[in-house]
């Protein structure tokens, strides 16, 4: 068994002297298909609901909060999905995101928050770490969904009207500053009368 490593071991460090540069190539081709298609399907395999919610932390938490709103069911039966919300589209931020999102598998791995007290005492820092990476990225995963240039102002209230016309459209403002308490339930904040809270009866699409 050891010499048969050995002589692959010899063959792998130095092919061109066994195989010909056109089956190497080939060969490379069809080895980065492979790969780039089995890397493709992982990374669509973690960017589903279903995934998502596979842990109980999720599942039987914000993904609970998130059933009682208009996000996930309306008459229109358009409904957003963890990732739509938590995910951008565009494959550069996409892996970004993930990258980022791999210090999750920590907090999973060590139970930071396996039981509702534990979420419940970190609800604050994880909705502000949410909070602070879509104002840094001007609320690029709102923008999956909702694009300002297709509004109808003449659909909304008076007051999201003003609000979507003046701040957002000048960009003193992105969505997330006004919409934090859209899809889960706003932790309990510290300081009230903070700009924490969400504008639900505006942030309802019309």
């Amino acid at each position: 068994m050891l010499e048969l490593l050995k002589r692959y071991w010899v063959v792998v460090r130095r092919p061109a002297r066994y195989f010909s540069l056109g089956f190497l190539t080939i060969g490379g081709f069809v080895a980065g298909v492979v790969f780039w298609g089995a890397f493709n399907t992982a990374l669509e395999a973690t960017n589903t609901e279903t995934f998502c919610i596979s842990c109980h932390e999720m599942r039987d938490n914000v993904y609970v909060e998130l059933q009682s709103t208009i996000h996930y069911t309306n008459r229109s039966g358009v409904r957003a999905k963890c990732p739509d919300c938590h995910v951008p589209h565009n494959w550069t931020d996409k892996i970004a995101r993930k990258m980022q999102a791999s210090n999750e598998v920590w907090g999973k791995i060590f139970g930071r928050i396996s039981t509702r007290e534990k979420f419940e005492a970190a609800r604050l820092e994880l909705a502000q770490h949410e909070w602070a990476r879509f104002k840094a990225n001007d609320s690029l995963e709102c923008r999956n969904c909702h694009g300002y240039d297709y509004m109808d102002f003449t659909r909304q209230s008076p007051r999201a009207a003003a609000q979507h016309s003046a701040l957002l459209a000048s960009g003193e403002r992105t969505c997330i500053d006004c919409h934090k308490g859209i899809a889960h339930r706003l932790p309990a904040l510290p300081v009230p009368g903070t700009e924490t809270k969400a504008h639900t009866s505006d942030a309802t699409p019309r």
